[in-house]
C-alpha cells in the first residue's frame, strides 16, 4: 500500500515538474519575424513618420541590422530622393567623385571598412542602379536603405 502511494507521489510531482517546465519554454519563446512593438523601443511598420514640407511626396523605408523597420512619408519640392533625404535629416555620409556614399540612416551608422556592413540602396524593392543623390523621385514609388 505505502509503495503505491509512494509511486503516486512521485509520479504527481515528476507530472507538476514537466507541466512547469513546459510554461516556462512557452512563454521564453518568441517568433524570430514577429514585430516588435513600440513598448520595446522599435516601430511597426505600419507606423508611418511624416515628414518634410513641400508639393512632393514619397515613402521611404529602412530596415536596420537588426531587422527593425521604420517608415517614413516625405514631403518635398526637392527633385532628388537624396537631397529630400539630406534636408529631413535622415541620412548622411561623404561626397566623392562618384556621388553620396550613405553611412548614417536616422542616426544608425554604418561603414563597410569598419564593420563589414552598408546601406544598400533600393527602389520599389529591387536593388538601384543609380546613386540616391543620382535618383529622380517618381510619386509612388518607394525609396528604401537595407542595411546589408
Amino acid at each position: 500500500m505505502k509503495k503505491i502511494s509512494f509511486i503516486r507521489i512521485i509520479s504527481f510531482i515528476l507530472c507538476v515538474v514537466l507541466l512547469a517546465a513546459a510554461v516556462l519554454c512557452a512563454s521564453g519563446c518568441k517568433k524570430k519575424d514577429q514585430p516588435k512593438n513600440d513598448d520595446e523601443g522599435n516601430n511597426n511598420q505600419s507606423d508611418v513618420i511624416v515628414l518634410g514640407e513641400g508639393a512632393t511626396k514619397f515613402t521611404f523605408k529602412y530596415t536596420d541590422a537588426d531587422g527593425n523597420t521604420k517608415t517614413y512619408e516625405i514631403n518635398t519640392d526637392e527633385t532628388t530622393v537624396g537631397a529630400a533625404l539630406l534636408k529631413v535629416n535622415l541620412i548622411a555620409g561623404d561626397t566623392s567623385d562618384f556621388g553620396l556614399y550613405v553611412k548614417t540612416v536616422d542616426g544608425k551608422t554604418y561603414d563597410y571598412n569598419t564593420d563589414g556592413k552598408y546601406w544598400a540602396f533600393y527602389i520599389n524593392g529591387t536593388y538601384a542602379s543609380t546613386g540616391v543623390d543620382s535618383t529622380n523621385i517618381t510619386a509612388g514609388e518607394v525609396y528604401e536603405f537595407k542595411a546589408e
